[in-house]
């Protein structure tokens, strides 16, 4: 009869799974069926899922095809990860996944990072692992319900046990300590450990979320009546169960919180000891979010990392982040444009990142990060949100990039002083090193205004070359969205400023919650689609890969970049005013205060104070900065006899951080490339300059 019960039990139970899991999908191809058909209808938008791959992390050393930049040993270190990837396959086999290789052999791309391929296994435990975790809650408040009945017959089993021999209680202890030891001895070497080894980039979406919450539901609801059912035709073999828990020592509750400390093997390039050293990793497996950070990143891929806190003179506490190179002369400072982090300097991986590429080709490689996190990091730990979120583009350019391009001159000075001493006495009061510069959007926008108030200061701004890709500062040729921000945002600013100073995302759940819809957008890829459309109508037609980048490691749960108000409101001046202008803050006298003058400056009337090479780069199809406003900066240039270049590509406005194009990368090398580092100088005009000091 147990048998009979058991057997209906488990058919009912695997059909009411079939049944909701069969319901879920179809829902969800009823949803992705309707966003397919709505494509078709958009003019010109039936073909976009052809194209459209869902941009992921994959900091893997399968990666892309060498570029051609890159041929005849150009970049020691590509190559020889090129190499390793082709010629030893074994490391990758032992966590490939068949479904994924047929998928990405079929269209042609790279092959799955290991990073992926190991969520596999991983997303196959996660159900008998969210199993385990309900049935230890469930047995631990059972435990707890017992525990005077526990208590009581506990002391009488103790009793009991006097009357054994010493021997056998001996035995007892030896016999019950050897499975611990077999038990660790099985967990350091359990496929577990081999795929935390590797933090995976494959996340859950919501719809995989509710149909594994579904799944546990139902799993509980039936191992109810399971046990019921026992209790009721066995009486006998239920009650063997609080025997056990009655005669069983206590040996403390496993932490069941869906957390686990895992001591990871790691090793960086670089370092004196390459000895893997072990280091405490906490993976939120419950949740199966991608909090990866620029320092994973770049760590998982063999790169030396050095994190740099730069604290600004108004309080503010910003990430510089750093690909060491200690002994180089040549040094690379690269900054990001609006809700962007250093992360989209690595986000292509060994291959197809510009930060990868430079560190190959010589350069020390410095990460730069604006003021703007959810975490408002700020020397006043109690600074309000009113007044953290208060500054404009003037702070990112006169507050932030000074004080990570001077830390770098402090940094690189020091060291180099240290590792080479003879260039002490070289360059006097010259500076050791050649420091470049590549921005994006709005950081180009900030370095712009940088040079040119450091010039207006009679200060150095240490620069020997900026590069600029799609840099902002013009914006009256812009799509209708951004003219209604404008019409918006110049008269409501006094009253929507105090109210809303910072936009973003406030709470941990719906900050998860974007970042696992970013992955439904993914996984569905008519959902995903349409969503890829509207974002490209609502920017003015702009193709960039903007699902893609909503799945970014940096946008999770713990914290994300985000917008101040008043950064969009100088944006607002900036487009209405039809020029490049420094942040107008609605007096005279307040202007007068800080520009001397009741206007705000006009930078583009500056832009003859530029004294280095200025490489401008602007893509044909990008709508958020078009190429006619990046012609506005080269036309002012040029008249103001600046030495500046103009390249275009048929690019979008994330297309020049967020996707790999070898010719973009080469462009960008050749400009850098142009730079010498410092010369030593002969023993004879040593001497002369050493005689006409003491002259």
């Amino acid at each position: 009869m147990q048998r009979f019960v058991d057997n209906v039990l488990a058919v009912s139970k695997e059909s009411v799974k079939t049944f909701t899991y069969e319901a879920l999908h179809n829902i969800v191809r009823l949803i992705n069926g309707v966003s397919a058909f709505l494509l078709t209808l958009l003019p010109g938008k039936a073909t976009i899922l052809e194209g459209l791959h869902g941009w992921e992390l994959r900091p893997t050393v399968r990666g892309p095809r060498y570029p051609r930049w890159m041929e005849h040993g150009v970049s020691s270190f590509n190559k020889f990860i090129h190499d390793l990837s082709v010629d030893s396959d074994t490391s990758s086999e032992d966590y490939s996944s068949a479904e994924e290789d047929s998928e990405e052999d079929s269209d042609g791309v790279c092959p799955a990072s290991p990073l992926s391929r190991s969520s596999q296994a991983s997303r196959a435990n996660s159900h008998a692992k969210n199993i385990e975790y309900w049935t230890g809650w469930t047995m631990f408040l059972l435990s707890w319900i017992l525990f005077p009945v526990r208590f009581l017959l506990g002391i009488a089993l103790r009793l009991c046990r006097l009357f054994h021999s010493r021997g056998s209680t001996t035995s007892s202890i030896g016999g019950g300590h050897k499975p611990s030891r077999f038990h660790s001895f099985r967990r350091v070497h359990t496929p577990k450990d081999h795929i935390i080894h590797r933090t995976t980039d494959r996340r859950r979406g919501v719809i995989e979320d509710l149909h594994l919450a579904i799944e546990i539901f139902i799993e509980a609801i039936f191992d109810f009546f399971h046990k019921a059912a026992h209790f009721l035709l066995s009486p006998s073999e239920v009650l063997r169960v609080p025997y056990r828990w009655f005669s069983s020592q206590s040996t403390g509750h496993e932490d069941s919180n869906g957390m686990s400390d895992t001591s990871v093997p790691t090793a960086t390039l670089g370092e004196n000891d390459p000895t893997p050293t072990e280091r405490k990793t906490t993976f939120h497996q419950s949740l199966n979010t991608d909090a990866r950070t620029c320092q994973d990143v770049i760590t998982e891929l063999g790169y030396p990392y050095e994190a740099i806190r730069v604290i600004t003179s108004d309080g503010y506490v910003l990430l510089l982040e750093r690909i060491p190179r200690r002994d180089s002369q040549k040094a690379l400072y690269l900054q990001h444009g609006i809700l962007d982090s250093s992360m989209g300097w690595v986000s292509n991986g060994v291959v197809g990142s510009p930060a990868f590429a430079a560190y190959d080709q010589g350069f020390d490689v410095f990460l730069g990060n604006f003021r703007g996190l959810v975490s408002r990091e700020h020397i006043d730990k109690n600074i309000s949100s009113r007044k953290y979120w208060r500054y404009s583009v003037n702070e990112h350019g006169i507050e932030d990039i000074p004080a990570m391009i001077e830390k770098i001159h402090q940094v690189k000075t020091t060291e180099l002083k240290i590792s080479q001493p003879e260039l002490d006495e070289e360059m006097n009061d010259d500076q050791p090193y050649k420091l470049c510069a590549i921005s994006h959007s709005l950081g180009g926008a900030a370095m712009l205004m940088y040079v040119i108030t450091r010039r207006i200061e009679e200060k150095s701004h240490r620069l020997s070359r900026l590069i600029l890709l799609s840099p902002a500062g013009f914006h009256h040729d812009s799509p209708l969205l951004f003219t209604a921000m404008e019409y918006l945002m110049l008269p409501l600013a006094p009253i929507l400023g105090p109210i809303v100073p910072g936009l973003y995302i406030p709470t941990k759940f719906f900050r998860m919650l974007m970042n696992k819809l970013a992955r439904d957008f993914h996984n569905y890829p008519a959902v995903g689609g349409l969503v890829q459309t509207l974002m490209g109508y609502v920017v003015g037609g702009d193709s960039s890969n903007w699902i893609g980048v909503l799945g970014l490691p940096h946008y999770n749960m713990n914290d994300m970049p985000g917008l101040s108000f008043y950064v969009a409101h100088h944006l607002a001046q900036i487009k209405h005013a039809k020029k490049f202008i420094m942040y107008d803050y609605g007096s005279a006298s307040a202007n007068m205060e800080l520009y001397g003058s009741p206007e705000p400056l006009d930078l583009g009337e500056y832009y003859g104070l530029i004294d280095i090479p200025v490489d401008l780069v602007a893509g044909r199809k990008d709508n958020v900065i078009r190429h006619s406003m990046v012609q506005v900066h080269y036309r002012l240039m040029k008249d103001a006899g600046v030495d500046v270049s103009y390249k275009e590509y048929e690019y979008a406005h994330l297309d020049f951080t967020f996707s790999h194009h070898e010719e973009l990368l080469a462009y960008v090398m050749s400009c850098l490339l142009l730079v010498e580092p410092m010369q030593k100088q002969p023993c004879n005009q040593k001497a002369s300059r050493s005689r006409e000091k003491a002259n």
